[in-house]
């Protein structure tokens, strides 16, 4: 998937991401990477990106397609804070294994490799789908999307949300969530027996139980209800849970 990076300049660009995204962004007063997400003030899903600190350099690593979007969101917050967003003009490349230098781990999960900001370079070939099935990890537009609710989406078991950091947009719904309630649907790996596109409606038995995602050969992440595992049929395909 295709990203663009953001420069984000002015005095108070720190402060104002702390104030809007579900992560602690404030660590970033040095180096480092950190996943996080910006949600409406119902608590739904918006975007999902990353925030880079490279120096005096603080950046946005966000995927292309809500690039646009979310910019104007971002600017529709931005009121009288000092904070430009601009096109930071680099890349990022991915990788697995041992990193180059100047390269920060992907904080969602130690398999996801690492990322190195800066001019292009060549990637080797990677099944990113293979590994984002295995690890249970979404991406945006495809297990993201404007009816997500991060919790559900695994954002507190990839590092993506922080209980403890104060306000930010959408953060009463997300917390009632984790303190209140017990989660009754998520995603969850599959085992598919059959063919089955990504968009399946999931039904258990005649019930409407959810819907299969990104697949990679027999493995799949559907989003499911949990009080409807057994049974499970995505059109023609059989599926198990796995743990």
């Amino acid at each position: 998937m295709m990203r663009k990076i953001w420069a984000l300049t002015g005095q108070d660009r720190l402060e104002f991401l702390q104030s809007l995204v579900t992560n602690d962004v404030m660590p970033l007063r040095q180096d480092g990477l950190v996943w996080t997400g910006l949600l409406t003030p119902q608590g739904k899903y918006l975007a999902d990106f990353f925030v880079l600190r490279q120096g005096e350099d603080l950046m946005i690593d966000i995927a292309e397609g809500i690039a646009e979007a979310t910019q104007r969101r971002l600017s529709m917050y931005r009121l009288r804070a000092d904070v430009q967003i601009t096109d930071a003009g680099i890349s990022v490349t991915r990788g697995l294994g041992p990193a180059p230098e100047g390269a920060f781990a992907d904080p969602r999960h130690p398999a996801l490799g690492w990322r190195l900001y800066g001019a292009p370079r060549p990637e080797e070939p990677v099944d990113w789908d293979a590994l984002r099935v295995e690890h249970l990890v979404p991406e945006t537009g495809i297990e993201l999307t404007p009816d997500t609710f991060i919790l559900e989406a695994g954002f507190e078991r990839l590092h993506g949300v922080d209980f403890r950091k104060g306000c930010y947009v959408g953060q009463e719904v997300t917390a009632r969530m984790q303190h209140k309630t017990e989660l009754r649907k998520g995603l969850v790996r599959v085992a598919v027996h059959g063919p089955a596109e990504a968009g399946t409606p999931i039904t258990s038995g005649e019930r409407a139980a959810g819907t299969l995602f990104t697949r990679s050969g027999d493995t799949a992440i559907a989003y499911l209800r949990f009080d409807r595992l057994e049974d499970l049929h995505a059109g023609e395909a059989i599926l198990n849970t796995l743990p």
